[in-house]
This record gives structure tokens, C-alpha cells and sequence, in this order.
């Protein structure tokens, strides 16, 4: 039996977001701070934003490849243009929950060189890293406009025990 991983404390940050373009600008910023061999796990009802967010991070990591939904490709890789890691594009909803289907994507193997975001990827890609970024979009709760989210991000992990996602709100 495999002793228990001990996880450093998570580090939070929730961001409101009030138009499709700031959440566009929100994964700009967030790739600034993303290197090779992050996993970002995206959650959020159907058009809550992760899409939007995930083509913003590929345009700050510089990425070829118009990012869409890779929903059904399942995953889609964008290698870079320049000299950042390459962006891979999970969308993990027709998945089952079992990890054998995530680990007929060798998401494992491209892991260390690239940054890896999952969308629907709760209850089925924890065991690829200790270290990963659970971004949680939500329609902003009384809000009677359709464009508001609240944004959570989470970080666990020593990757992100240090990292200052506060940053992220400016």
C-alpha cells in the first residue's frame, strides 16, 4: 500500500468575471504563471466559460492552433510557436469515470512538457498530479445577466503552495 501523499495547504482565490472577453483576459494572465507540467482541471456547467478561458491561455503561452473545444476529439494538442511549453486541450465529459479511458491519452507522458488543461476533469485526472489548478466557473448566483461568473481557483500541491494567485486579480 502506498503511503498517504501529503498535500501542502490550498491556496484560493475567487474572481468575479463580468463579460466573456475578461474571462478570455483571465487565462491570458494565468499563463503567465503556468509552466511545463501544470495540469489546470477546468469545471463549470456548458457555456460557463471554460472553453473561453482555455483559448485565452493559449494565446498568452503563444500556441498555434485556434483553441476550441476538443469535445469531440477528446484532446487536442497546440505546440507552441515560440519557446513556452505546448498547450493540451482535454475535454473529458464523454469520458466514463474510469481512469482507464484518461489513461488511453498518455496524458502522463505529455505532462512534463506541456501545460494540460481538462475540462470536466474532477473524479478523473487527480491521480495524473498532487500539484494541479482546480478552476471552478459558476454563473454568479441573483445576477440576472447571463455574462457574470464567479471564478474559484485553487491550487494544491507544493507546486502552488508558494504562487501568488492573487496576482491574477488585477
Amino acid at each position: 500500500m502506498e503511503a498517504p501523499h501529503h498535500q501542502a495547504p490550498a491556496t484560493t482565490l475567487k474572481i468575479t468575471v463580468n463579460s466573456p472577453e475578461q474571462m478570455g483576459e483571465l487565462g491570458r494572465r494565468l499563463a503567465k504563471i503556468l509552466r511545463p507540467g501544470d495540469l489546470v482541471m477546468l469545471t463549470g456547467e456548458l457555456g460557463a466559460g471554460k472553453t473561453t478561458l482555455t483559448r485565452g491561455l493559449g494565446e498568452g503561452l503563444d500556441v498555434r492552433g485556434a483553441v476550441t473545444s476538443p469535445t469531440f476529439v477528446i484532446a487536442r494538442v497546440h505546440p507552441p510557436l515560440g519557446a513556452g511549453p505546448a498547450l493540451v486541450h482535454v475535454d473529458a465529459y464523454r469520458l466514463g469515470g474510469g481512469l482507464d479511458e484518461m489513461e488511453d491519452l498518455d496524458l502522463d507522458v505529455s505532462l512534463p512538457d506541456s501545460v494540460i488543461v481538462v475540462e470536466w476533469g474532477d473524479g478523473k485526472v487527480e491521480e495524473l498530479s498532487d500539484d494541479r489548478l482546480r478552476v471552478v466557473i459558476d454563473r454568479a448566483v441573483g445576477d440576472t445577466t447571463d455574462e457574470v461568473r464567479e471564478v474559484t481557483l485553487t491550487g494544491l500541491g507544493a507546486r502552488w503552495s508558494g504562487e501568488d494567485l492573487t496576482l491574477l486579480a488585477a
